[in-house]
């Protein structure tokens, strides 16, 4: 059961109710500085996490308009999934829990649980140009905590570019071996980490050492990875077809 921290009590509550309904995830974020970015990527992570346990979400945006067109536009160019119209939006029948997920200390809407975003201090872009690679900026921020602030600069996207390059070719090359199901016991490591308050730092250092753990065989570490990227959106499969 995914469990987070909520903002306004500091206690950890469980994301979704026992009884599987339906969770709203609502993103408030700002259209201008590098840390609206950040709190659509964590509720990008969030509604992914829900789906895997197989809880119903509805995620919303909101802001005003033109606003919403803004962080529109930063979603996509980060690989966040399309948020609905989340503007004057109330409660709806079979919702059993609501989310509100903001930059901390952002004053948003009473009630329901709040997930509390640290910020962006930024050297660069918030988010990737057109032709630029929107994982290396993804890996980057989920290489921490949401709860601890981030430096953006060239150094760590150039850092996040090597691994992503790393990996995928270690993927495509471990997609040419039969394929082995995902071990037990490493499914369960991934999701002990991203239910632990979405701990996606814990998440990346499970998968590193499934790559270079010498029990697994190839086939594994790749269905691994692949069935951890639907969670982190980091388009680990993309070179399949390009190993020498």
């Amino acid at each position: 059961m995914l469990r987070i921290i909520d903002a306004r009590t500091g206690e950890p509550v469980d994301a979704a109710p026992a009884r599987r309904g339906l969770t709203r995830v609502e993103a408030h974020a700002s259209g201008s500085g590098a840390s609206g970015p950040r709190v659509l990527l964590v509720a990008d992570i969030l509604v992914r996490a829900l789906e895997l346990s197989g809880t119903p979400v509805w995620p919303l945006l909101s802001g005003d308009r033109q606003q919403a067109q803004e962080l529109r536009a930063a979603a996509a160019a980060l690989g966040v999934r399309p948020f609905e119209d989340g503007r004057g939006a109330g409660a709806t029948l079979g919702e059993a829990q609501v989310v509100h997920v903001a930059v901390e200390g952002a004053d948003t809407a009473t009630g329901g649980v709040r997930i509390a975003v640290a910020p962006v201090d930024a050297a660069v872009p918030a988010v990737p140009a057109p032709g630029d690679d929107p994982a290396a900026w993804r890996l980057v921020l989920l290489s921490h905590r949401r709860t601890r602030p981030v430096r953006l600069d060239e150094a760590a996207l150039d850092d996040a570019r090597e691994t992503l390059a790393r990996w995928r070719a270690a993927v495509a090359e471990w997609a040419r071996q039969p394929s082995r199901p995902v071990p037990d016991a490493v499914r369960g490591r991934l999701r002990a980490a991203w239910e632990d308050d979405l701990d996606m730092p814990a998440v990346l250092r499970v998968l590193e050492g499934a790559g270079t753990d010498p029990d697994l065989a190839d086939g594994a570490r790749f269905e691994t990875y692949a069935y951890a990227d639907r969670l982190l959106g980091l388009d680990l499969t993309r070179d399949l077809g390009r190993a020498t």
